[in-house]
């Protein structure tokens, strides 16, 4: 008896490692298996999205993100094969600058083209109203910029970005100047229209909302950003925005609102649903359709 008990105690601290590494893996799976699954649904929105309004001659806006990249590989591969031809694109970022330049796909920039045929790109949270919430790479003065005078402006999203409203879902972005960025982060937490928020200056990596890093995240303009924190729904998306606009210090925000032509929302299984012109009215317009 003493001999097994020994035993046991000398294989229980194995067998609670093994259970464990056994959660761990598990856990690991699953993870990977979920961002296989958002992959394939950004893939299938991308794709989409070039294939539904991209043709021949255009001028077309190239978005940023981790679905609009899909959208840009989706250009590189019709250029290549010749079912696409004299396309010009404007891309929103240096990193979808790169992208692009690698695929072959031809840039230029605002200075030569102000008039855009269509924009694609991705976004943060999208509202029943097509309002979005955009900037989680850091790129949304160039994204508005170039979006803004595109004839038409396409969002791909996976459906984990839909909301019943802009707020509790995804932080929202507003670029500022670096110059006493503490006192203008102070002045954006006072606005009344922005009742509720917490202001968090975004640190690290731009290209994420997460706090990586000690020092101040740097956009492609040489600006800050401030993530703002909402537990409730903006009350007005639209007073919300024209309030940020006024100050001084602010850059631009990540309120997209009136821009949205058509949303194409891909499901973990691939398959899409359109919203907007062309498609559906917006079916997430309550909670109990999300």
């Amino acid at each position: 008896h003493a001999a097994r008990q020994r035993k046991f105690l000398t294989i229980a601290p194995l067998l609670a490692i093994a259970r464990v590494s056994a959660r761990h893996l598990r856990w690991h799976l699953s993870s990977i298996s979920s961002r296989k699954m958002s992959d394939e649904a950004k893939q299938a929105a991308g794709y989409k999205s070039v294939d539904d309004h991209v043709k021949s001659g255009m001028v077309v806006g190239l978005g940023t993100g981790s679905t609009a990249y899909f959208a840009v590989e989706r250009v590189g591969q019709k250029l290549k094969s010749g079912e696409l031809k004299d396309l010009i694109c404007i891309p929103t970022s240096e990193k979808t600058k790169k992208q692009a330049e690698d695929l072959g796909i031809p840039l230029c920039t605002l200075n030569e083209k102000s008039k855009l045929d269509v924009a694609i790109d991705g976004a943060d949270a999208v509202d029943p109203n097509f309002s979005l919430i955009k900037g989680g790479g850091g790129a949304l003065l160039r994204e508005k910029m170039v979006e803004v005078v595109a004839d038409k402006f396409i969002c791909i999203v996976d459906e984990t970005k839909l909301c019943a409203g802009l707020g509790p879902s995804f932080p929202l972005p507003v670029e500022i100047v670096p110059f006493c960025h503490e006192h203008t982060i102070r002045t954006i937490a006072a606005l009344p229209e922005l009742e509720g928020c917490t202001a968090r200056l975004r640190t690290g990596d731009c290209s994420n909302n997460k706090p990586d890093g000690d020092k101040p995240a740097i956009t492609d303009n040489g600006n800050y950003i401030v993530d703002l924190v909402f537990e409730k729904p903006i009350a007005n998306v639209s007073a919300a925005a024209a309030a940020l606009k006024k100050l001084v210090g602010v850059v631009e925000h990540g309120i997209f609102s009136g821009m949205t032509t058509q949303v194409i929302v891909a499901s973990k299984d691939g398959s899409c649903r359109v919203a907007g012109e062309g498609g559906e009215k917006a079916w997430w317009a309550s909670t109990s359709a999300l």
